[in-house]
This record gives structure tokens, sequence and C-alpha cells, in this order.
């Protein structure tokens, strides 16, 4: 039927694309009809691609390809390249292929586009899917809305505008809190300010929390993590605290570079990167490594079955 060749550092928008393809698939069949190959040899990827599919309608075949563009070897010769190109042109009906080349994020990187390989893919549906540029706020709000409208679910501009302004560019998160929104708005399908504040997480939220601890306000900052926990449960909490300190520390010690190589650099947009090196001017990078260290390793605790009371282990964390 047809041959796709996905590729790009956004890999949430590249496993949504898929998961497209695949929901257009006879349900009942889906163990035969869909099949997922890791950077396959030769002989095993090509007698994929000359297989023709049972009698269960159309079939999906992803090729996960990172190790053929990422690693210094090749992985063909020429004599298999050649094979390969016309098993693709000569895909058999009901068939179709995508490889998938899920690149590292934010590291600008593309596959080598001098490889024959990639000539040969590139003939074909070709699609790049980057990550968006924190600065494109526009764009991210887009993307937003229409993840939004697929999940049955709208949001007033003013709602969309605090959720990007939150969340940056990672997709994968707009997804976590939109679940969690939809549920709020029910029986209603529209989301309001009120509610992306009540749920989410904001960066001056956890600015708070982590400025009393840095200021030795112990008791502050616990009365701060207790209100916290209302809307998260304490190891998501840890793990949207621990990103901020890495982002923060990133900040910091990085702090002679401009807001626009620092929005790219830390994933957030140039205005939250001004307004965060503002907040952080009297803090040393060492105190918040020691606050993020500390904080790690009641995470490991609680991951490990080691702490008998996770909340009670943060707290610890906090207090020491």
């Amino acid at each position: 039927m047809a041959v796709y060749f996905f590729y790009g550092d956004e890999d949430y928008n590249i496993e949504l694309e898929i998961e497209k393809m695949r929901s257009r698939l006879n349900p009942d069949f889906l163990s035969m009809s869909f099949q997922t190959l890791d950077n396959p040899d030769y002989q095993t990827l090509i007698n994929t691609l000359r297989t023709p599919p049972m009698m269960f309608g159309e079939m999906l075949v992803i090729i996960n390809a990172e190790a053929y563009f990422l690693s210094n070897k090749n992985y063909f010769d020429d004599k298999e390249l050649e094979d390969i190109e016309d098993a693709l042109k000569n895909n058999p009906e009901q068939l179709n292929v995508v490889f998938v080349v899920k690149l590292p994020r934010n590291e600008n990187k593309k596959p080598d586009s001098r490889r024959k390989l990639y000539k040969i893919l590139s003939k074909f549906n070709t699609k790049e899917f980057p990550v968006f540029k924190t600065y494109k706020s526009d764009d991210i709000a887009l993307w937003v809305k229409n993840h939004a409208k697929s999940k049955g679910i709208s949001l007033n501009n003013d709602a969309l505008m605090l959720l990007v302004e939150q969340i940056g560019n990672n997709l994968r998160d707009f997804d976590t809190e939109l679940e969690k929104l939809k549920l709020i708005a029910y029986p209603e399908k529209v989301v309001t300010k009120k509610m992306v504040q009540d749920i989410c997480i904001s960066n001056q939220d956890l600015f708070n929390f982590t400025e009393l601890m840095l200021k030795g306000e112990k008791d502050k900052a616990l009365l701060e993590f207790k209100n916290l926990l209302d809307k998260k449960h304490p190891l998501e909490l840890l793990s949207a605290i621990q990103t901020m300190l890495r982002k923060w520390i990133l900040l910091k010690v990085n702090s002679s570079m401009s807001a626009l190589e620092l929005s790219k650099l830390t994933g957030q947009h140039e205005f939250v990167v001004k307004q965060t090196l503002a907040k952080l001017k009297n803090t040393k990078a060492s105190e918040l490594i020691k606050l993020k260290e500390n904080l790690f390793e009641a995470e490991c605790k609680i991951k490990s079955g080691e702490a008998l009371d996770m909340i009670a282990e943060v707290e610890c964390a906090i207090i020491r």
C-alpha cells in the first residue's frame, strides 16, 4: 500500500501519527496486522517487506531504524540496499511500512542525508517531526487546542495561554494535564483558567516552595509542600521539582548565554527564562545542586520501597 519515513526529535507527535494509522486496522486481528521491529538485520527486513499480509485486511509494520542512521557502521551493503529499494517500490498490496528515526531532543540532529538508505526512503512519504520552538507559543497553543479537541474538550483562550506558559513545549505533559482537566470539567466540555490554576502546578508554585527551602524557612516550605500535594501525587511532585531544579541549574551555570540560547537549552519560553534568572539572582548554583541531591535521594528511597511513608520522606529531605 504505502511506505513512510518519519523522523524528528518530537517523538510524541511521531507516536500520535503511528497511533492514528494503527487505529484504522481491524481491531479483531491486531496481533497479526500490527508489528514493530527494532533495527532488523537485512534478512529479517527483506522478508518482512516481501511478505504479503494474510486475509485480515491491511497490515502495519513499524521499523524503528535509529541504528541505521545514528551508528557509525553501515548496516547494509550496496546489493542489499538495491534489494530493499526494489522491495519498497513493489510493496505488497495492503502492507503499510513506516521507517521511524527518533532523534535526541533539542540537539538539532537529522538523519545523515548522505547515506544511501536515506536517499531511498526520502523518495517515499517523508515527514519530519521537530520539537516546537519554545518562543513559538502560538504554534504550541494551536497544537494544544487541536489535541484538546481530540479528547472532546476545548479551552478558553486565557486557560490555553496559561497552560502554554506553565508547561512550555513538552507535549507529553500537555497530554497528562488535558486528561486531568477533562475530568475536572466533566460534565462540561470547556476548560476555564480557574481549572488550570486549580490542578496544574505553575512555575511560581514550585518557585515559592523552593525559595522557602533555600531561605531556610522550613516550616513555611512544609506548609507549601502540603498545599502542592492537593494538585500532585508526591512522586509526581518530586519529578516536577527535579525537572525545575535541573533547568534552574542550567540557567545559573550558563547565565552568560543569551535568553534565546537559554530558552533552547531548557525548553522554556524566553519570557520565563528572563523571569527566572531575575528571581534566582541571589541564589548560588551550589545551593540548587545540594537541594536537588537531597530531593533525589528521597525520590530514590520512595521508588525502591525503602521509605515507609513517602510524604514523611520528602518532609525529612526538606528539613535536612
